[in-house]
C-alpha cells in the first residue's frame, strides 16, 4: 500500500492542534471547498470575506473527508475527525510549511508577474513532465490560501514543484515566497496592473521583485530582458543572491529568442537558452506566450531537465478557458471562432489578446470582433489607460468593437463610427445587442475584468450559435 499524503498525527503536529482520532489515520489530501472535496480529504474551514467554512464542516464530513480542520470554537461534533486548532488559515499556513519542508529532493520553481503567471505555470507543467513527475499549482491558486493549499496537496516523491504567486498589494509575495522557498524564480513581466493600490509602475516592479526574498541559497531569478524595469529587478534579485538569467528579444539575453512565425493556432519558434539552440512548435498562439515560452526553457535547463525533450512538449500547450481558450463552431451557414478572454484584463495582456486576435486568417473569418469590458484597479490613471487601446485595435485590423463598462465607454467614443458595434454600461445589457450583430464569419473575442462578469457573454455565443463547438 502506497504511503498516504498524510496521516492525522503528522497533521497534528504540523499545526500544533488537537483530535481524539487515531494518529496514523491517512489524508490523501486536502480542500477548502466541501463540494469538489474528495474522500479520504481533509477539509479546512476558512473564514473568507463572502462565506465561512464552517458552515459546510457538516457536508465535508458527509461527503467522506477524512478530518476538517476547525477553530477551537467549533461546536461539539465527531471529536475523532475535528482537528482543531487557533486559525484555520494560520494551519493552512503550517501545513504547506510543513509539507516544503518534507520536499528536500524536490526542485522548486515559482511564478509571478503581471501577465502570464498562470500560463507559464501550465507550460513549466507540461515542460518538465518529460523529465519527471511534476507537481503544480491548480486553476490560478496564487494567494494566501492558494498557495499554501497548493503547497499541502504536494506528494512526498516529485520531482519538480511548480507555484504561482499572485498578488494586488505590496508585501504579498513576500510572505507567498517564504513559503514556496523557490530554487527558480521567474517574473514573466510588470506592467500597470492594480494601480488602485500602487503609486507607480516602479512600485509594481518592486512588489513583484519581493519573489526573490525566498529564493533558496544560490537559487536563480529569471527576469524579462525586454522589460524598462530589468535592472530594478535584476538590483533586487542580486541583493538576495540570485543567480540572474534573463530572457526575451533583447540582445545579450541568455535565453534569446532567434525567429519566430506567429500563426493563427501556434508559432514557430527558434531560440537560444543558455547556449543550447532549439527549435520547437508552441500550440497556443500569441508573441507573449512566445516570450514566456523562453523563461519556462530557461527555467528547465536551470532545473536540469531535459530541454529538447522539453520543448518538444510544448506543441501540446493549449490556451486555458478564460485565458484564450478558442472554440470553432461549424453551422450550416459559415464558421464561427469564440475567443475566451474573460477571466481578467490588464493593459498589458489587452494589448496581447487584441493582437492575437489580429492573427486570425481572413480566409477562415471574414470578420475581427472584439468585446470589451472594463479593466479595473488602475487609478486615476484609469480612462486614459482604456482610450490607450484604440491604436492597438487598429494594428490588430479589428473590424468591430462591442464596449460595455464606464470606464470602457471612453475607448468606445474614440473609436471611428465604422468600428462601433453596440456599447452598454454592463455586459448583461450588452448581451442582446451582441447575440444580434454577430454571425457565420465572425472571429470574436470576449475580454474584460473579473468584476465585468464578460463569462456569460462567452456561455451566451455558445448558445447562440450551438453547444458542438470544437475547442483548438
Amino acid at each position: 500500500m502506497a504511503e498516504p499524503l498524510w496521516t492525522l498525527g503528522e497533521i497534528l503536529s504540523a499545526t500544533g492542534g488537537t483530535c481524539l482520532g487515531v494518529g496514523t489515520t491517512p489524508v490523501t489530501g486536502f480542500s477548502i471547498d466541501s463540494r469538489s472535496l474528495g474522500k479520504g480529504e481533509g477539509f479546512v474551514a476558512i473564514r473568507g470575506p463572502n462565506r465561512d467554512g464552517h458552515a459546510f464542516v457538516a457536508a465535508a464530513l458527509d461527503a467522506g473527508a477524512a478530518c476538517a480542520v476547525v477553530d477551537g470554537s467549533f461546536p461539539q461534533g465527531d471529536e475523532e475527525r475535528l482537528v482543531r486548532v487557533g486559525d484555520t488559515l494560520a494551519a493552512l499556513n503550517d501545513l504547506g510549511r510543513a509539507a516544503r519542508a518534507r520536499a528536500t529532493h524536490t526542485m522548486v520553481i515559482a511564478v509571478t508577474g503581471s501577465v502570464g503567471k498562470t500560463g507559464s505555470k501550465e507550460a513549466l507543467r507540461l515542460a518538465l513532465q518529460p523529465s519527471g513527475s511534476v507537481h503544480a499549482s491548480v486553476k490560478s491558486f496564487n494567494n494566501h490560501w492558494g498557495v499554501p493549499l497548493s503547497l499541502a496537496n504536494m506528494p512526498k516523491p516529485v520531482n519538480f514543484g511548480v507555484f504561482e504567486a499572485g498578488m494586488n498589494h505590496a508585501g504579498e509575495i513576500d510572505a507567498l515566497t517564504r513559503l514556496i522557498r523557490p530554487h527558480i524564480a521567474i517574473i514573466t513581466t510588470v506592467a500597470p496592473v492594480h494601480l488602485g493600490f500602487f503609486r507607480s509602475v516602479e512600485e509594481i516592479a518592486d512588489a513583484k521583485a519581493e519573489i526573490f526574498r525566498g529564493l533558496e541559497p544560490g537559487g536563480t531569478a529569471i527576469i524579462n530582458r525586454d522589460s524598462p524595469y530589468y535592472e530594478r529587478l535584476k538590483a533586487a534579485a542580486l541583493a538576495h543572491g540570485a543567480k540572474i538569467v534573463g530572457f526575451g528579444e533583447t540582445r545579450g539575453s541568455d535565453a534569446l529568442l532567434l525567429d519566430v512565425e506567429l500563426l493563427p493556432d501556434g508559432s514557430q519558434v527558434t531560440a537560444d537558452i543558455l547556449g543550447e539552440t532549439v527549435r520547437y512548435r508552441l500550440g497556443a498562439p500569441g508573441r507573449h506566450l512566445v516570450q514566456n515560452s523562453l523563461a519556462v526553457l530557461a527555467a528547465v535547463k536551470v532545473a536540469g531537465a531535459d530541454l529538447a525533450r522539453a520543448a518538444g512538449a510544448l506543441g501540446g500547450l493549449r490556451a486555458q478557458a478564460g485565458r484564450g481558450g478558442r472554440t470553432v463552431i461549424d453551422g450550416t451557414d459559415g464558421r464561427v471562432a469564440i475567443i475566451d478572454e474573460s477571466y481578467n484584463a490588464n493593459p498589458a495582456s489587452m494589448r496581447a489578446a487584441l493582437a492575437t486576435l489580429g492573427l486570425t486568417p481572413r480566409s477562415e473569418f471574414s470578420r475581427r470582433v472584439a468585446v470589451l469590458g472594463d479593466m479595473l484597479e488602475l487609478g486615476p490613471e484609469s480612462s486614459k489607460l482604456h482610450q490607450g487601446l484604440a491604436e492597438f485595435i487598429d494594428g490588430a485590423g479589428v473590424d468591430v468593437v462591442f464596449a460595455c463598462g464606464e470606464l470602457m465607454g471612453s475607448l468606445y467614443e474614440a473609436l471611428p463610427a465604422s468600428r462601433r458595434g453596440a456599447y452598454a454600461k454592463t455586459a448583461e445589457a450588452l448581451a442582446p445587442m451582441l447575440m444580434e450583430a454577430v454571425g457565420p464569419g465572425d472571429a470574436i473575442m470576449i475580454k474584460g475584468s473579473l468584476g465585468s462578469r464578460m463569462a456569460p457573454l462567452v456561455e451566451a455565443l455558445k448558445r447562440r450559435f450551438g453547444t458542438e463547438g470544437v475547442p483548438v
